[in-house]
């Protein structure tokens, strides 16, 4: 079991997860075999990555072992499920059954009615961001026995989630050129993580530079004053104490400013939005 095992070899399993996750985003293999190599990182008795459909709203799954049942409760169902509220925020890391609080179990129709009868007692719900914080996916993993909390596993699976993104997000837009519609956050229809303006995504990337409010403000061409007003609006939707840690999550979140941004020409904006973003 992976959690008998010692670390360096959960973090070799790893590197295996992330070699299959690029040949995944070339099409050179399938996604299944990143779940099949997840699966040296943490023994699972079932396992799926989805990616989500924003027109649609649902989940598809790419790869996956859960019941049928199951699967379609992760593709239409999970969205809506309680539980899922507590998963929207790129900075959670996943959320960890045994974590989770009693009365949100008792509530989920989820845990009741798809994991309870499978006998699944732990495992790991991950929502995938891409790095301009569009929402594409979920991994799903779920185990009959429970990890204990200073397994290696718990935090590999966190670390690998940049590689599950690239694995679950497609090659190409569906229509090259034209931005589609705002896509969900965890669902509901939000622009950015926890709810950022594309403006406010712009100066969260700037703050990973160290710059003042000055500076980044010569660089996004608007008054400083501006500047500071956006990030405190940034602290408050992310509940962070200062500019360092919302400097911190930007990176954990792989959000860098644009080298296009420089006050001899005009800005360009780091959200996926390809129009200057308003003040």
């Amino acid at each position: 079991m992976a959690g008998e095992r010692g670390t360096t070899d959960i973090l070799n399993a790893a590197v295996r997860v992330r070699e299959a996750a690029r040949t995944a985003t070339s099409g050179a293999t399938g996604v299944d075999t990143v779940l099949a190599a997840l699966s040296e990182v943490m023994e699972y008795d079932h396992a799926s990555l989805t990616r989500w459909d924003p027109r649609r709203r649902r989940h598809r799954t790419l790869a996956g072992s859960y019941p049928d049942e199951a699967t379609h409760y992760i593709e239409t169902g999970l969205h809506r499920d309680p539980m899922f509220s507590v998963l929207h925020s790129p900075a959670r890391g996943g959320l960890w059954l045994r974590d989770v609080p009693g009365h949100l179990l008792a509530a989920s129709p989820g845990f009741q009615q798809v994991l309870r009868p499978l006998g699944i007692e732990d495992g790991v719900a991950q929502c995938l961001f891409a790095a301009d914080g569009r929402y594409v996916g979920m991994l799903n993993l779920s185990t009959r026995r429970v990890l204990s909390t200073s397994d290696p596993a718990r935090a590999v699976v966190t670390l690998l989630t940049e590689a599950l993104t690239a694995a679950v997000t497609p090659n190409t837009d569906p229509t090259p050129g034209k931005a589609g519609p705002p896509a969900p956050v965890c669902g509901p229809g939000v622009r950015g993580p926890d709810g950022l303006s594309p403006r406010e995504l712009q100066v969260l990337a700037e703050l990973t530079t160290g710059g003042t409010n000055r500076e980044i403000a010569e660089r996004l061409y608007v008054a400083p004053r501006t500047v500071g007003t956006h990030i405190e609006h940034i602290l408050a939707k992310l509940d962070l104490p200062n500019r360092a840690a919302a400097a911190a999550r930007a990176a954990a979140w792989g959000i860098a400013p644009d080298p296009g941004a420089h006050p001899s020409g005009p800005p360009r904006p780091v959200s996926r939005s390809r129009s200057r973003p308003g003040p």
